[in-house]
This record gives structure tokens, C-alpha cells and sequence, in this order.
């Protein structure tokens, strides 16, 4: 009898349906989400973080970069975007390292859920927790001087191809937070990685102020592609190859990781 009862949620999660494992997914999406309202920091890193990029990549450098900060930031603030965004992807193998370590995922296998619902549970709340950045680096840009002259369209299209390529990204992070040991090893693999891609890159000077052996690789960075087709559909200027490179950036990137984390996800959930 117990053994019956023991194995019978895991035969359950075989048989769950596409509808009601998406209702699942949402209901692990909502509870990452209400998880700030008991934690309050959690607001620190998806508010007042995006907020001292801007003033500090702003008010420090943007004198110096393009005369007075407003015009800086008018070029540098799609860069700052997309930096935080790359960064905040990182919190999601933060949080599902923690999860694992600390057996939060061990009593939710137990559940007769589908097994993948809280893993994209925990990818769709993130995603809306950068949507919630980026719009409140916009509306803080827009304070001090910047202007979106894309227009709606793209505004609109920027935000979904940020979010897509955010998407992307956000199974590297699963991978890295299945495979660290713990949280310490994910902030070192972030920074080391994050940090150089994002400043050899366009988001914040131009290409053509680098020495020519740096452009090289600053070409075909997906940071400077991503970067472009930002700005370019924001302000309105050339977009069309960024936005091609950054989507076809955002597929291989999907195309090697999804694989490598849901096998690994499978092996530890």
C-alpha cells in the first residue's frame, strides 16, 4: 500500500495533459513571482540594480564618452539594457541552485505536477521580472532625457526580441545552475563570462573607437548584435542585421542548451 502510494504521483505526471501542465507551469511561475512579497530584497536586484547602472553609466561616463550625459544616454542606454538583462539571467541559476540545494525541488518532484513545470515556471517569472526592469530603466531613461523616436512598433518590437534572446539565454543559465556546486561558483561564472562580453561590445562606445584587432571579435559578438538591434529599433535607425544576427544568436544559443539543461535537469529532478 505504501509503495502503491508512493509511486503514484510520478505515474500521474506521465500522463498530465498539455492544458494542465501549462496551468502548472503557471502556478510555479506565480509562486516565484509572490516569493518578493515575503522577500522584499529580491526587489534590490530587479530595481534598485537597473537604477544605479543607469545613473552611474550615465552621470560618470557621459561627459567624457559624448559630451553631456543626455547624449550619452541617448546612445548607451539600450547597452545598459541589455548588460542588466544578460546579468539578471544569472539569477536564474542562482535561484535554481538554491532550490536544488536546499531540496525545494525534491519536494516538488514529489507532486503530481508535470516534472517540467517548475523548471519553466522559474523561467517565465524571471522573464517578467526583466520585463519589469527594462521598462523601469525606459521610464527612468525617459526622466533624464531619453527619447524612444522608433516609435510603438519599435518599442514593441524591441521588447519582445530582448525577452526572446532573454529566453534564449535563460537555459544557459539552467544549465550552469543544475551543473555549479553552489551559489558562489554561479556569481564567479557570471561575472567572468558577462563582463567581457558586454564591454568588448557596442553597448556602451562605438565599434570604430577600438583598436582594429579588438573590432574583429567586437563584430561578431551577439552582445554588439543584440546591443544594435536595440537601439536600432528603439531610436529608429538601421535594425534590420542586428535583429537578424540576434535572432539567429538567440536560436543557435536555444538550439545547443535547451538539450544540455534538460538532460541535466532530468539526471537532478
Amino acid at each position: 500500500m505504501t509503495a502503491a502510494t508512493a509511486t503514484a504521483p510520478m505515474g500521474r505526471k506521465g500522463n498530465v495533459r498539455p492544458l494542465a501542465a501549462l496551468r502548472q507551469t503557471g502556478t510555479m511561475a506565480w509562486r516565484s513571482l509572490v516569493s518578493v512579497k515575503h522577500n522584499p530584497l529580491e526587489l534590490v536586484d530587479y530595481s534598485v540594480t537597473p537604477i544605479m547602472f543607469v545613473f552611474l553609466f550615465t552621470y560618470v561616463f557621459g561627459g567624457q564618452m559624448a559630451g553631456t550625459p543626455k547624449a550619452y544616454l541617448q546612445y548607451a542606454l539600450s547597452g545598459i539594457i541589455v548588460q542588466n538583462t544578460l546579468f539578471m539571467s544569472m539569477y536564474t541559476a542562482m535561484s535554481l541552485n538554491t532550490d536544488l540545494t536546499k531540496g525545494v525541488f525534491d519536494r516538488l518532484r514529489s507532486l503530481p505536477i508535470a516534472r517540467s513545470a517548475p523548471l519553466f515556471g522559474r523561467i517565465a517569472a524571471d522573464l517578467a521580472k526583466q520585463l519589469w526592469a527594462m521598462l523601469l530603466m525606459l521610464g527612468l531613461g525617459a526622466a533624464l532625457g531619453f527619447r524612444i523616436t522608433g516609435g510603438l512598433g519599435g518599442f514593441l518590437g524591441a521588447t519582445l526580441m530582448l525577452m526572446i534572446f532573454a529566453a534564449a539565454v535563460a537555459w544557459t543559465a539552467v544549465l550552469i545552475g543544475m551543473l555549479a556546486g553552489d551559489v558562489e561558483k554561479v556569481q564567479v561564472f557570471a561575472f567572468v563570462l558577462i563582463f567581457p562580453l558586454t564591454f568588448t561590445s557596442s553597448a556602451f562606445v562605438r565599434v570604430d573607437t577600438m583598436p582594429g584587432w579588438l573590432q574583429a571579435w567586437v563584430n561578431v559578438n551577439p552582445v554588439t548584435h543584440l546591443s544594435d538591434a536595440f537601439r536600432g529599433l528603439l531610436l529608429g535607425g538601421e535594425a534590420a542585421e542586428p535583429v537578424l544576427w540576434s535572432l539567429l544568436w538567440a536560436a543557435g544559443i536555444a538550439a545547443v542548451f535547451i538539450p544540455l539543461a534538460m538532460r541535466s535537469y532530468r539526471s537532478r529532478a
